[in-house]
C-alpha cells in the first residue's frame, strides 16, 4: 500500500514535529521504505508499575490518513496488551466515527501511553497485578534488544542499558533542564535516521572539582575589596573633605563675628 499525496504531507510534516518537540516519554520514526508505517518507543514514567519499561511497537496508517485512523500493535511484553494484537481505543481504526483528522502521530501516542496507564479494558488489553508490570519493565529492554524488528528500528537505542528517550517529561515534572554548556551530546536527541555530527560542547567545571591539580601558579588571587585591606580609600577622602569643610565653616564664622564686634566699637565711638 502506497500513500496518498495527503498522507504523504501529513506525516512527513509530522516526522518533521517530532524531532522538533516530542511528547513526554514518546518517540516515533516511519519505516525508511513506507512512510506508512512507524516504529514508536514509549518509555514508562516514574512513580508507575511501568517505570523504566521501554515499549516497542508500530503504527499503522492507511493511505487515506489523515482522513482514517492508524491501526496500533505494542510487541513488547508489558503486562497491559497482548504483544503483536491491535489494540482498540478512541484513536484507533477500531473507532473510525471518533477519528478526529487534527490527531498527530504525537496525539496518538500521548493517547496511547494515557491508556496503557489506565485499568480500563478494550479489545487487545489483558489484566495483571502492579508487581507483574514492574517485572515485565525491568525485562522490557532485554526483549526488545533480541528482536531484529527492533534493532532495524532504533539501532541507535541498542545499547546494554535503555537509553533516555529525547523528552523524559522533565519540564512535566518541574525539573530544570541543564545549562546548555553542561549538556551532553546525545545521539537519541535527533531522528536515529537522521543523526548528524555535533561539536563537542565545552564542560564548565566547577572550581572546586580539580582544586588539588591546579599548581599555586596558575591560580589568580581575586582582587580584595578595601573593606578586606583595612582601608577604603574613598572613605578616607570623604572624612578629609569633611574636615576641610568644618574648618572653613568655623574660620568664617569667626570672621563674620570680628567683623561684627569691629563695626559695633565703629558705631559706638561715634
Amino acid at each position: 500500500m502506497s500513500a496518498s499525496k495527503p498522507a504523504q504531507k501529513r506525516l512527513t510534516k509530522e516526522f518533521v514535529a517530532m524531532q522538533r518537540e516530542p511528547p513526554p516519554f514518546v518517540w516515533a520514526v516511519p519505516d525508511e521504505k513506507n512512510i506508512l508505517t512507524w516504529n514508536y518507543l514509549l518509555r514508562g514514567p516514574p512513580d508507575t508499575p511501568f517505570a523504566g519499561g521501554e515499549y516497542h511497537g508500530v503504527l499503522l496508517f492507511p493511505s487515506e490518513y489523515p482522513f482514517k485512523p492508524p491501526g496500533i500493535k505494542m510487541f513488547t511484553p508489558s503486562g497491559r496488551f497482548q504483544p503483536d494484537k491491535k489494540i482498540c481505543f478512541s484513536m484507533s481504526d477500531f473507532h473510525p466515527g471518533s477519528w478526529n483528522p487534527a490527531w498527530s502521530v504525537a496525539t496518538i501516542l500521548t493517547g496511547l501511553l494515557s491508556f496503557m496507564l489506565s485499568d480500563e479494558m478494550t479489545t487487545g488489553s489483558v489484566t495483571s497485578s502492579d508487581p507483574h508490570k514492574r517485572a515485565f519493565a525491568a525485562r522490557s529492554h532485554g526483549w526488545n534488544l533480541a528482536q531484529s524488528r527492533f534493532r532495524e528500528a532504533f539501532p541507535d537505542y541498542c545499547q546494554p542499558q535503555p537509553q533516555d528517550l529525547p523528552n523524559m517529561g522533565e519540564k512535566e515534572r518541574g525539573t530544570s533542564e541543564p545549562p546548555p554548556q553542561l549538556a551532553s551530546p546525545s545521539l537519541s536527541r535527533s531522528s536515529p535516521q537522521q543523526s548528524t555530527p555535533t561539536a563537542k560542547p565545552t564542560t564548565v567545571e566547577s572550581p572546586s572539582a580539580n582544586a588539588s591539580n591546579v599548581p599555586p601558579s596558575a591560580v589568580i588571587p581575586r582582587p580584595r575589596k578595601p573593606e578586606e585591606n583595612g582601608l577604603n580609600a574613598n572613605r578616607g577622602t570623604g572624612w578629609m573633605a569633611t574636615w576641610r569643610q568644618i574648618i572653613w565653616e568655623k574660620w568664617r564664622w569667626c570672621a563674620l563675628i570680628a567683623l561684627a564686634v569691629i563695626v559695633s566699637r565703629i558705631s559706638t565711638s561715634s
